[in-house]
């Protein structure tokens, strides 16, 4: 089991909890970006990897890296699809568990919102992520890694 982050739009508050939770747990944690992210220790638990510059490059890498049984933290919703459909779990920085059930109308949803910005229509966004945002994150994010232990413990016992 590992634990790969979309690094590029991960606010660092909620970088510092994974990195914790990673150090806690001695679960493998990847970082992906393509550039250089501040914070992320080098320490054989935690690992920066830059990919290419190109449009969607940390995306095709985590989408490469990730398997059953992992967990990916992305706001991506078009990577978040890709990783549901291949069963991966994923979580978006404010803790909402990405699920079959629940991605088309997410990924639906953020089409029509792009399709209105792309028209200049578009309501204006301002990013908010407080107290309230990381905590609702740190609940989901020990929430399903729990239970993605539990399952791999099930699974193989005397792994994680």
């Amino acid at each position: 089991m590992k634990i790969l982050v979309d690094a590029d739009s991960c606010p660092k508050s909620t970088r510092e909890t994974i990195i914790r939770a990673l150090k806690r747990t001695g679960i493998q944690g990847i970082f992906t970006a393509n550039r250089p992210i501040p914070g992320i220790p080098s320490d054989g638990i935690c690992k920066m990897e830059l990919c290419k510059t190109y449009h969607g490059a940390a995306d095709d890498r985590i989408v490469e890296l990730a398997e059953p049984g992992d967990l990916v933290i992305t706001r991506d919703i078009p990577l978040a699809s890709r990783l549901v459909e291949a069963h991966i779990s994923v979580l978006d920085d404010r803790g909402r568990l990405y699920t079959k059930e629940n991605i088309r109308e997410r990924l639906s949803l953020r089409d029509f919102m792009v399709g209105l910005a792309e028209q200049g229509l578009g309501p204006e966004r301002i990013a908010n992520y407080g107290k309230k945002e990381l905590k609702a994150f740190a609940d989901g994010f020990d929430r399903e890694l729990q239970r993605l232990i539990r399952q791999a413990q099930d699974t193989y016992p005397g792994s994680v």
